[in-house]
């Protein structure tokens, strides 16, 4: 742990949250957004309406945007109280890849830095990081300023690497490194999930003491039961249509391309579903699927199933809502998933759920009451856990029911108030050791 200077007996008050390679302004599902950017704006959001001053840093990716912006509130439409996004001029501002982002790290920490000495001596409480890179300039901070560092992970490349999909392209060695210098460097590290918990500790050898799980929420304000038939007729699908919707980054560690080869199984043994299926894939290319911008709409037409599959752009949280609540059932064929924020939005809209057993997913789905969950990614095995949902409408009810009541475990008060109360808890054990 970092040797530091004495800090003064006080609450949290002011708060830096660093979100290097992706925005919390940028549309999730588009480039690098996801999960993770709902995860920093939720969680700043609350803490900003307990009174703390969040101040997010984060790469500027156009030219247009102002060195500090408000953050609106979707309630009023009005800047949030206390919460300010830092736009920091590191590299260039398009066409820089998430690989290529560790040679802007001395260039975004040191203006970090300098945004931090204009202020007077003392002005941040705590550094809460999100992913490697951020937590690579976090314990830079943290460190010169003589706080603590909090650092949430959000994906870990070994756990990556150990469930890689087929043709895709494994986490570098430098990532694996980094990670485990962030793991050692922090003062507390957060899981989403108990599994997260237990593969920082048995991957990256992270003190028990120093890991606490705290679940992410959903905005139950906009992640709601809407009239089925209104958000069909919305989106223009028929309002007796049996909907599978994919929601999500297209790349492979999401696996869009196993749900479509499970659809393609399912019409050929059930030619009686095929007119009444729709299958809509919300989102847009990332990561390695950057490289085949058309792959999955050229493996729709080899599996013959153009005539089912709708491609949907990326959608605000808002509109993401409506087409959750449209759907008959929500499929995550993941190959990993921290938490699976998807699957916990789909059941606050009362929708069912089929996911891979994998990662964070086994605690956001609760098998056979909210949802299904499938052992391993054979397209046959996925075609049958659909089958199950869209034949049987006494089965989809049942699950429909039990996905409301699972969603009500998952709320970004809860999640924000565990946060800020382990802020505490840290802080205050930084200041025994150093007095």
């Amino acid at each position: 742990m970092t040797v530091r200077t004495l800090v003064a007996d006080r609450p949290i008050r002011r708060l830096a949250m660093i979100c290097l390679h992706t925005s919390p302004l940028d549309q999730p599902g588009t480039g690098d957004a996801g999960g993770m950017n709902v995860y920093v704006v939720e969680v700043a959001r609350r803490l900003a309406r307990r009174g703390i001053e969040v101040d997010v840093f984060t790469r500027a990716t156009r030219s247009s945007l102002p060195p500090t912006q408000p953050l609106l509130d979707p309630r009023t439409g009005r800047a949030e109280d206390g919460l300010t996004v830092h736009n920091v001029h590191a590299g260039p501002f398009e066409g820089l890849t998430k690989d290529e982002l560790p040679g802007q790290l001395c260039v975004f920490a040191r203006e970090v830095l300098r945004a931090e000495a204009r202020q007077p001596v003392g002005h941040y409480d705590l550094v809460h990081s999100h992913y490697w890179l951020s937590g690579q300039v976090g314990a830079l901070a943290a460190d010169r300023w003589g706080v603590p560092l909090v650092h949430s992970m959000h994906t870990m490349a070994k756990v990556k690497n150990l469930a890689l999909a087929a043709g895709d392209t494994p986490e570098p060695a430098a990532r694996v490194f980094g990670e485990e210098q962030v793991v050692e460097a922090s003062d507390l590290l957060l899981a989403n999930t108990v599994l997260e918990a237990d593969q920082l500790m048995g991957l990256y050898d992270a003190p028990p003491s120093r890991v606490e799980v705290v679940h992410p929420g959903v905005d139950v304000s906009v992640f709601r039961p809407h009239d089925q038939r209104a958000a069909r007729a919305e989106r223009n699908l028929p309002e007796d249509a049996l909907v599978v919707l994919f929601a999500g980054r297209i790349q492979p560690l999401k696996a869009p391309d196993v749900l479509l080869k499970a659809v393609a199984d399912l019409v050929e043994r059930r030619p009686d579903l095929r007119s009444r299926l729709v299958v809509p894939i919300v989102g847009g290319p990332s990561g390695s699927g950057l490289d085949r911008p058309t792959e999955l709409a050229d493996l729709a037409a080899r599996l013959g199933i153009t005539d089912v599959v709708r491609f949907v752009p990326p959608v605000p949280q808002s509109e993401l809502a409506g087409w959750l609540s449209s759907a008959t059932v929500v499929a995550v064929p993941s190959y990993n998933e921290s938490f699976g924020l998807v699957a916990a939005e789909a059941q606050a809209c009362g929708t069912p759920v089929v996911a891979a057993a994998v990662g964070g997913l086994t605690t956001v789905i609760d098998h056979e009451r909210s949802g299904l969950l499938v052992d391993g990614h054979a397209p046959r095995d996925w075609s049958h856990a659909l089958e199950r949902v869209v034949a049987d409408p006494a089965l989809r009810d049942r699950l429909a029911a039990g996905a409301l009541a699972q969603a009500e475990s998952f709320t970004w008060e809860a999640t924000a108030e565990q946060t800020l109360r382990h802020y505490e808890r840290v802080a205050a054990q930084v200041r025994e050791e150093v007095a």
